[in-house]
């Protein structure tokens, strides 16, 4: 028994503890999923209508790529992860398109270390911490990932009504 298990019994805390934990249990996963699409939805959503914060970035990274084009692409790409996050059918579809797009945001890291870390590697600037904070969308992404057998399988084993 773990030092906090001792002195949540010894507080006469296990009913809340167990009530607290069952709730999260049972709506961590959800909240999780729908969170990880706004942040995408949010995002993506901006680049098109030229307000993202992250375009100057984009474009000194994919300096190879009209940014006019780019850019737009890139925000409705994102929009379209956050809502397949929100419709768990398109889940693993949506996952599909955050992984083929995770290593692009990393690229900044490697292209434009001057504008990432004031002092590599451990010294970021704002830029490289929201680009470090993808690390987050990608262990998030795998959670959601993770249940999409679950739920399909569940949904195969619920029984058909006769209507």
């Amino acid at each position: 028994m773990s030092l906090e298990d001792r002195i949540i019994k010894r507080l006469g805390l296990e009913s809340v503890d167990r009530r607290i934990a069952g709730w999260m249990r049972r709506y961590g996963l959800s909240v999780l999923r729908v969170g990880l699409a706004l942040v995408f939805i949010w995002y993506g959503i901006l680049k098109p209508f030229g307000m993202s914060p992250a375009a100057e970035l984009v474009r000194r990274t994919v300096y190879f790529v009209p940014p006019d084009v780019f850019i737009p692409i890139l925000g409705w790409w994102e929009v379209a992860i956050g809502v397949g996050l929100l419709y768990r059918p398109l889940n693993r579809t949506a996952i599909f398109l955050l992984f083929l797009q995770m290593p692009g945001t990393l690229l900044p890291l490697v292209l434009l270390p001057e504008v990432c870390f004031t002092q590599a590697p451990w010294g970021l600037t704002l830029e490289g911490q929201y680009i470090i904070k993808n690390a987050v969308l990608i262990g998030a992404a795998l959670v959601v990932g993770g249940t999409v057998r679950t739920w399909e399988d569940e949904a195969e084993q619920a029984p058909v009504s006769a209507a």
